[in-house]
Protein backbone atom coordinates (compact mmCIF):
# COMPACT_ATOMS: atom_id res chain seq x y z
CA UNK A 1 0.00 0.00 0.00
CA UNK A 2 2.82 2.41 0.83
CA UNK A 3 4.38 1.99 -2.60
CA UNK A 4 1.03 2.62 -4.29
CA UNK A 5 0.57 5.78 -2.23
CA UNK A 6 4.07 6.85 -3.22
CA UNK A 7 3.11 6.40 -6.87
CA UNK A 8 0.06 8.60 -6.37
CA UNK A 9 2.17 11.15 -4.52
CA UNK A 10 4.64 11.36 -7.40
CA UNK A 11 2.09 11.39 -10.23
CA UNK A 12 -0.78 13.45 -8.80
CA UNK A 13 -1.44 16.41 -6.53
CA UNK A 14 -3.41 14.28 -4.09
CA UNK A 15 -2.21 15.49 -0.66
CA UNK A 16 -0.50 12.26 0.37
CA UNK A 17 2.43 13.14 2.59
CA UNK A 18 4.60 10.13 3.19
CA UNK A 19 7.45 11.64 5.15
CA UNK A 20 9.81 8.67 5.22
CA UNK A 21 10.61 6.27 2.38
CA UNK A 22 13.92 4.72 1.43
CA UNK A 23 15.27 4.54 -2.11
CA UNK A 24 14.12 0.94 -2.51
CA UNK A 25 10.53 1.82 -1.64
CA UNK A 26 10.58 4.83 -3.96
CA UNK A 27 11.88 2.75 -6.86
CA UNK A 28 9.38 0.01 -5.99
CA UNK A 29 6.53 2.47 -6.45
CA UNK A 30 7.16 2.20 -10.20
CA UNK A 31 5.27 -1.10 -10.08
CA UNK A 32 2.12 0.86 -9.32
CA UNK A 33 2.52 3.60 -11.93
CA UNK A 34 0.04 1.89 -14.30
CA UNK A 35 -2.47 1.58 -11.43
CA UNK A 36 -1.98 5.26 -10.59
CA UNK A 37 -2.67 5.95 -14.26
CA UNK A 38 -5.81 3.80 -14.00
CA UNK A 39 -6.89 5.86 -10.98
CA UNK A 40 -6.40 9.13 -12.90
CA UNK A 41 -8.20 7.77 -15.96
CA UNK A 42 -11.19 6.58 -13.95
CA UNK A 43 -11.43 9.99 -12.29
CA UNK A 44 -11.52 11.61 -15.73
CA UNK A 45 -14.13 9.11 -16.92
CA UNK A 46 -16.23 10.04 -13.89
CA UNK A 47 -15.95 13.74 -14.72
CA UNK A 48 -16.92 12.94 -18.31
CA UNK A 49 -20.01 11.08 -17.10
CA UNK A 50 -21.02 13.95 -14.81
CA UNK A 51 -20.63 16.55 -17.56
CA UNK A 52 -22.63 14.34 -19.91
CA UNK A 53 -25.39 14.08 -17.30
CA UNK A 54 -25.42 17.89 -17.10
CA UNK A 55 -25.67 18.11 -20.91
CA UNK A 56 -22.49 20.15 -21.23
CA UNK A 57 -21.61 20.56 -24.94
CA UNK A 58 -19.07 18.08 -26.27
CA UNK A 59 -16.23 20.49 -27.06
CA UNK A 60 -16.56 22.16 -23.67
CA UNK A 61 -16.57 18.72 -21.99
CA UNK A 62 -13.40 17.62 -23.77
CA UNK A 63 -11.65 20.86 -22.88
CA UNK A 64 -12.66 20.51 -19.23
CA UNK A 65 -11.35 16.94 -19.22
CA UNK A 66 -7.90 17.99 -20.45
CA UNK A 67 -7.79 20.87 -17.98
CA UNK A 68 -8.81 18.44 -15.22
CA UNK A 69 -5.96 16.13 -16.21
CA UNK A 70 -3.51 19.01 -15.94
CA UNK A 71 -4.95 19.94 -12.54
CA UNK A 72 -4.75 16.37 -11.20
CA UNK A 73 -1.10 16.00 -12.24
CA UNK A 74 -0.03 19.52 -11.34
CA UNK A 75 1.06 20.11 -14.93
CA UNK A 76 4.42 18.51 -14.14
CA UNK A 77 4.61 16.58 -17.39
CA UNK A 78 3.72 19.64 -19.47
CA UNK A 79 6.59 21.45 -17.76
CA UNK A 80 8.90 18.61 -18.80
CA UNK A 81 7.58 18.76 -22.36
CA UNK A 82 8.28 22.50 -22.57
CA UNK A 83 11.80 22.18 -21.16
CA UNK A 84 12.58 19.24 -23.44
CA UNK A 85 11.30 21.07 -26.52
CA UNK A 86 13.33 24.18 -25.71
CA UNK A 87 16.47 22.07 -25.25
CA UNK A 88 16.25 19.53 -28.07
CA UNK A 89 15.14 22.07 -30.67
CA UNK A 90 17.89 24.53 -29.77
CA UNK A 91 20.55 22.81 -31.91
CA UNK A 92 23.06 23.22 -29.07
CA UNK A 93 25.61 20.84 -27.59
CA UNK A 94 24.68 18.13 -25.11
CA UNK A 95 25.83 20.13 -22.08
CA UNK A 96 24.04 23.25 -23.27
CA UNK A 97 20.80 21.32 -23.84
CA UNK A 98 20.96 19.89 -20.32
CA UNK A 99 21.54 23.41 -19.03
CA UNK A 100 18.52 24.72 -20.96
CA UNK A 101 16.32 22.07 -19.31
CA UNK A 102 17.32 23.45 -15.93
CA UNK A 103 16.44 27.03 -16.92
CA UNK A 104 13.21 28.03 -15.10
CA UNK A 105 12.18 30.27 -18.00
CA UNK A 106 10.15 28.90 -20.91
CA UNK A 107 11.14 29.56 -24.50
CA UNK A 108 9.20 29.88 -27.74
CA UNK A 109 9.47 26.18 -28.63
CA UNK A 110 8.29 25.25 -25.15
CA UNK A 111 5.17 27.40 -25.52
CA UNK A 112 4.47 26.01 -28.98
CA UNK A 113 4.84 22.41 -27.75
CA UNK A 114 2.38 22.93 -24.89
CA UNK A 115 -0.21 24.61 -27.10
CA UNK A 116 0.19 21.93 -29.78
CA UNK A 117 -0.15 18.96 -27.42
CA UNK A 118 -3.23 20.41 -25.72
CA UNK A 119 -4.94 21.19 -29.02
CA UNK A 120 -4.22 17.69 -30.30
CA UNK A 121 -5.60 16.05 -27.17
CA UNK A 122 -8.81 18.06 -27.32
CA UNK A 123 -9.17 17.43 -31.06
CA UNK A 124 -8.65 13.67 -30.74
CA UNK A 125 -11.06 13.43 -27.81
CA UNK A 126 -13.67 15.43 -29.70
CA UNK A 127 -13.24 13.17 -32.75
CA UNK A 128 -13.78 9.96 -30.76
CA UNK A 129 -17.19 8.35 -30.66
CA UNK A 130 -18.73 9.59 -27.36
CA UNK A 131 -19.15 6.01 -26.17
CA UNK A 132 -15.39 5.45 -26.52
CA UNK A 133 -14.25 8.57 -24.67
CA UNK A 134 -14.13 6.89 -21.20
CA UNK A 135 -12.11 4.02 -22.64
CA UNK A 136 -9.75 6.44 -24.38
CA UNK A 137 -9.23 8.46 -21.22
CA UNK A 138 -8.40 5.47 -19.04
CA UNK A 139 -6.24 3.80 -21.68
CA UNK A 140 -4.15 6.92 -22.29
CA UNK A 141 -3.44 7.36 -18.58
CA UNK A 142 -2.43 3.72 -18.08
CA UNK A 143 -0.28 3.39 -21.19
CA UNK A 144 1.55 6.70 -20.70
CA UNK A 145 2.41 5.95 -17.06
CA UNK A 146 3.66 2.51 -18.02
CA UNK A 147 5.88 4.07 -20.69
CA UNK A 148 7.68 5.96 -17.93
CA UNK A 149 8.64 2.63 -16.35
CA UNK A 150 9.77 1.34 -19.74
CA UNK A 151 12.02 4.37 -20.25
CA UNK A 152 13.58 4.16 -16.83
CA UNK A 153 14.33 0.48 -17.43
CA UNK A 154 15.78 0.84 -20.94
CA UNK A 155 17.73 4.09 -20.94
CA UNK A 156 20.50 5.55 -18.75
CA UNK A 157 20.01 8.68 -16.69
CA UNK A 158 21.83 11.63 -18.23
CA UNK A 159 22.51 13.64 -15.06
CA UNK A 160 24.62 13.05 -11.99
CA UNK A 161 21.67 14.15 -9.88
CA UNK A 162 17.98 14.83 -10.33
CA UNK A 163 14.53 13.98 -9.02
CA UNK A 164 14.18 10.92 -11.25
CA UNK A 165 17.64 9.52 -10.53
CA UNK A 166 16.44 7.41 -7.61
CA UNK A 167 13.97 5.69 -9.96
CA UNK A 168 16.60 5.15 -12.63
CA UNK A 169 19.06 3.63 -10.17
CA UNK A 170 16.51 1.51 -8.31
CA UNK A 171 14.56 -0.07 -11.16
CA UNK A 172 15.27 -3.73 -11.87
CA UNK A 173 13.84 -6.66 -13.85
CA UNK A 174 11.33 -7.52 -11.11
CA UNK A 175 9.91 -3.99 -10.96
CA UNK A 176 9.74 -3.73 -14.75
CA UNK A 177 8.10 -7.13 -15.24
CA UNK A 178 5.48 -6.55 -12.52
CA UNK A 179 4.64 -3.08 -13.87
CA UNK A 180 4.36 -4.55 -17.37
CA UNK A 181 2.05 -7.34 -16.22
CA UNK A 182 -0.19 -4.81 -14.45
CA UNK A 183 -0.27 -2.54 -17.51
CA UNK A 184 -1.04 -5.57 -19.72
CA UNK A 185 -3.92 -6.73 -17.53
CA UNK A 186 -5.38 -3.21 -17.17
CA UNK A 187 -5.18 -2.62 -20.91
CA UNK A 188 -6.76 -5.98 -21.72
CA UNK A 189 -9.66 -5.29 -19.36
CA UNK A 190 -10.13 -1.73 -20.62
CA UNK A 191 -9.97 -2.30 -24.38
CA UNK A 192 -9.36 -6.01 -25.05
CA UNK A 193 -7.07 -6.92 -27.98
CA UNK A 194 -7.32 -3.49 -29.59
CA UNK A 195 -6.01 -2.00 -26.37
CA UNK A 196 -3.03 -4.35 -26.45
CA UNK A 197 -2.35 -3.29 -30.03
CA UNK A 198 -2.32 0.35 -28.93
CA UNK A 199 -0.02 -0.51 -26.03
CA UNK A 200 2.32 -2.17 -28.51
CA UNK A 201 2.38 0.97 -30.67
CA UNK A 202 3.06 3.10 -27.60
CA UNK A 203 5.93 0.79 -26.65
CA UNK A 204 7.50 1.04 -30.10
CA UNK A 205 7.19 4.82 -30.23
CA UNK A 206 8.55 5.21 -26.70
CA UNK A 207 11.60 3.17 -27.67
CA UNK A 208 12.21 5.21 -30.82
CA UNK A 209 11.85 8.53 -28.99
CA UNK A 210 14.08 7.26 -26.20
CA UNK A 211 16.83 6.26 -28.64
CA UNK A 212 16.67 9.68 -30.28
CA UNK A 213 16.93 11.53 -26.98
CA UNK A 214 19.64 9.17 -25.73
CA UNK A 215 21.66 9.97 -28.85
CA UNK A 216 21.26 13.72 -28.33
CA UNK A 217 21.95 14.08 -24.61
CA UNK A 218 23.34 10.71 -23.56
CA UNK A 219 20.31 9.49 -21.64
CA UNK A 220 17.01 10.60 -20.19
CA UNK A 221 16.11 13.19 -17.55
CA UNK A 222 13.09 14.03 -15.46
CA UNK A 223 12.05 16.56 -18.10
CA UNK A 224 12.24 14.10 -20.99
CA UNK A 225 10.28 11.58 -18.92
CA UNK A 226 7.52 14.16 -18.54
CA UNK A 227 7.67 14.88 -22.26
CA UNK A 228 7.25 11.25 -23.28
CA UNK A 229 4.26 10.94 -20.95
CA UNK A 230 2.53 13.84 -22.72
CA UNK A 231 3.44 12.49 -26.16
CA UNK A 232 2.17 9.01 -25.34
CA UNK A 233 -1.11 10.30 -23.91
CA UNK A 234 -1.70 12.12 -27.18
CA UNK A 235 -0.59 9.18 -29.29
CA UNK A 236 -2.89 6.82 -27.38
CA UNK A 237 -5.90 9.01 -28.16
CA UNK A 238 -4.87 9.15 -31.82
CA UNK A 239 -4.53 5.37 -31.97
CA UNK A 240 -7.91 4.96 -30.27
CA UNK A 241 -9.38 7.24 -32.93
CA UNK A 242 -7.92 5.14 -35.75
CA UNK A 243 -8.28 1.64 -34.30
Amino acid sequence: MKKFLLALQFLTIIPIKIKSADDKEIAGSLIYFPIAGLFIGLALAGINGLLGFLNVPRLATDTILIVSLIAMTGGIHLDGLADTSDALLSARSKDEMLKIMRDPHIGVMGVISIISILLLKIAFLFSLDPSLVPTGLVLMCVSSRWSLVLWLFLFPYARQEGKAKVFAEGINYKIFILATIIAFICTLIIAQLKGLLILGIITLCACLIGKLINKKIGGITGDTIGAVSEINETLTLFCALLI
